[in-house]
């Protein structure tokens, strides 16, 4: 396997190859590594699902999109609430006299 040196990288980007490297448990040049390898040899499939994101969040993440989402599963009982039948009505439209 072949060695790079990488130069000319600026403190903001390490930080958040750290960061994310230390999110995911694996070093940073582990990370390097899976994120070339993702880049330059998946470059001709195509997916159509989300086995990628499949435990890429944290216990954390996970809580805080589940409470976000909370709310959808309630049912809103005034939007069912049955609205009055003139509500409905169309009036019929007059069709001129056939000769």
């Amino acid at each position: 396997m072949a060695n790079l040196s990488l130069r000319g990288l600026d403190q903001p980007t390490l930080s958040r190859l750290k960061s994310n490297a230390r999110r995911r448990g694996i070093s940073v040049n582990r990370l390097i590594v899976e994120t070339l390898r993702q880049q330059y040899t998946d470059a001709g499939q195509t997916f159509d699902d989300l086995d990628r994101l499949a435990g890429a969040w944290s216990t954390a993440e996970g809580a805080a999109f589940a409470a976000a989402v909370a709310p959808f599963a309630e049912i809103d009982p005034g939007l069912w609430t049955a609205e009055p039948k003139a509500a409905y009505r169309v009036k019929p439209v007059a069709r001129k006299a056939r000769k």
